[in-house]
């Protein structure tokens, strides 16, 4: 009877902030060839809050280039990361890549079903950034084809903070309305504070096209997670899916 109590005492607390899959390159422009060599962190975190979860290596992690999907997975080499409200932190996975070629370098991670106790279901993140190789701009719209996808409908680099960022949520390859779409910034160094909880993690829907817009109220690193709910269910629990996007917005100076 505790346990349960505790259990939903926990879920009130965890729905203030939203779970993300994320992945954070040093750099979402390269324009010069001695800093072409960038580091990309893939972890699964509450951002806002500065609380890290435990990630098991994903399914599959890769970068689609000119059209090629490239599998990376071999390459991840596993991380501790320890936000500012961590105690010990949590098992993530880092990558090393060096983009020798001009173009949008999509990179994307499947990760395993994460096992949600609080909410009593399993959560899955398909998540994805990009980042710009020298200047050509051809194919950051481009759909990859995972379950659950945020296609941009802006250039999803190279953003000020005030711009209106527009994306379309796809499930299983078909538009969806109304659909909700989480916004939270990566609270990196822990110094800013929300107001109340619904600040934490902001809230969106599509439209009936299944299009959503955003404004960006400062600099930083955003991630945008549209939810889903999988037809399917594991080991008989419900199934969160969610396409996550992360874009970094510049201050003009």
């Amino acid at each position: 009877m505790f346990k349960k109590l505790f259990l939903l005492f926990l879920s009130i607390i965890l729905s203030s902030y939203g779970h993300f899959g994320m992945i954070i390159p040093s750099s979402d422009i390269v324009e010069d060839k001695e800093k072409s060599k960038i580091t990309l962190k893939i972890l699964f975190a509450h951002p806002f809050e500065g609380k890290t979860m435990p990630m098991e290596k994903p399914e599959d992690f890769g970068v689609l280039f000119k059209g090629e999907k490239i599998s990376l997975i071999k390459d991840l080499k596993e991380a501790n990361f320890k936000f500012y409200s961590d105690e010990k932190g949590n098992k993530g996975w880092i990558l090393s890549y060096t983009i020798k070629r001009p173009g949008d370098y999509i990179f994307y991670c499947i990760p395993k079903p994460y096992f949600e106790e609080a909410e009593d279901k399993y959560i899955i993140h398909y998540t994805k950034v990009i980042v710009n190789g020298f200047g050509m701009e051809e194919s950051w719209d481009r759909e990859i084809g995972l379950k659950v996808e945020i296609i941009p409908l802006v250039r999803p680099y190279g953003l000020y903070s005030g711009n209106t960022f527009y994306g379309i949520v796809k499930f299983n390859g078909k538009e969806v309305p109304f659909c909700n779409v989480e916004v939270e910034y990566y609270n990196e160094k822990g110094n800013l504070k929300a107001p109340y909880s619904p600040f934490i993690t902001q809230v969106i829907k599509t439209d009936k096209n299944g299009i959503f817009y955003y404004s960006f109220p400062k600099s930083g690193w955003y991630g945008f997670s549209a939810i889903c709910s999988d037809e399917k269910k594991i080991n008989n629990k419900e199934v969160e899916v969610a396409g996550v996007l992360w874009i970094k917005v510049y201050d003009m100076k």
